[in-house]
């Protein structure tokens, strides 16, 4: 007796091509036939809050604040597009530096849509819609750690008067 070889049908033909290989058998290789390459991050096309964030800023190093950054988060969040960070040395300077940009702003028709923590001299967020400007007192500022939570935003290059700084290896505790 002969086995003859059976052609497969066209629908037979089709499953089989339909199938594809596992995980494991791919291990370390693309899928795919034509990897595709990872596109080039993008620029975010709105500025908006720029402006806003760096007359903080200013009102800021007005009342001495100390170690400005100011966070580009425009690609890792949806609810603001800046974060400014800056700390006071005392409880009583936090308190100014936030009355000092809440006043400020208000002369240039900004105010705030919320502001947390106000009067307690640890941290106050001022919410502007487009930035938040956080006000530290160093240890909250520590403790919270906000430059490490959003460590994958660019810094916002900033000139910052040597006053503002704190000389290497001192502390904000011996800055009082």
């Amino acid at each position: 007796m002969t086995q003859t070889k059976k052609n497969p049908t066209k629908r037979e033909s089709s499953v089989k091509q339909s199938i594809k290989p596992s995980a494991s058998a791919t291990k370390g290789r693309s899928r795919s036939a034509h990897a595709h390459p990872e596109p080039p991050p993008r620029t975010p096309a709105t500025t908006e809050g720029l402006d806003g964030a760096m007359r903080a800023l200013t009102l800021a190093l007005d009342k001495k604040a100390l170690e400005p950054v100011l966070l580009d988060v425009r690609e890792l969040c949806s609810f603001c597009n800046y974060q400014l960070v800056v700390s006071g040395r005392s409880d009583r300077q936090v308190d100014a530096i936030t009355d000092g940009i809440v006043a400020g702003l208000k002369l240039d028709d900004l105010r705030p849509i919320g502001a947390e923590g106000a009067r307690s001299g640890q941290w106050s967020l001022l919410d502007y819609g487009d930035f938040v400007v956080h006000v530290f007192l160093h240890s909250a500022r520590e403790h919270y750690d906000l430059e490490g939570l959003w460590n994958d935003a660019p810094r916002v290059p900033l000139e910052v008067p040597p006053d503002a700084r704190l000389p290497a290896g001192e502390t904000y505790d011996a800055a009082r």
